[in-house]
């Protein structure tokens, strides 16, 4: 897992209703155009990750995309669900704050 500050501000982004967990939320917030940041786990299917890329570049140009930070297990605990492949978040603060965590894996 990364750095644990990137999990505890997931936790609070999550609590303030600033994520989208799951395939379909997290294409939803790419699509309409509020995702900062798209998480992808490490064991998540190349599919998957392709999919959510090519989503994020065509909807949301400025979302970062970031894969490999968390499995599925870790991002799920970290959010306090069951484990998922896939979540955006979508604040920019928040984005930002998370990526510069991860960046300091």
């Amino acid at each position: 897992m990364t750095d644990n500050k990137a999990g505890g501000l997931l936790g609070i982004a999550r609590r303030a209703g600033l994520l989208s967990a799951g395939h379909d939320a997290a294409l939803g917030a790419i699509q309409n155009g509020s995702a900062s940041l798209c998480l992808l786990a490490s064991d998540a299917s190349e599919r998957l990750q392709t999919e959510m890329e090519r989503a994020a570049a065509r909807f949301s140009p400025n979302a970062a995309t970031v894969r490999g930070a968390f499995t599925m297990q870790e991002l799920g605990k970290t959010i306090g669900a069951k484990p998922t492949a896939v979540l955006t978040v979508n604040d920019a603060g928040f984005a930002a704050r998370i990526q510069d965590h991860i960046g300091r894996e």
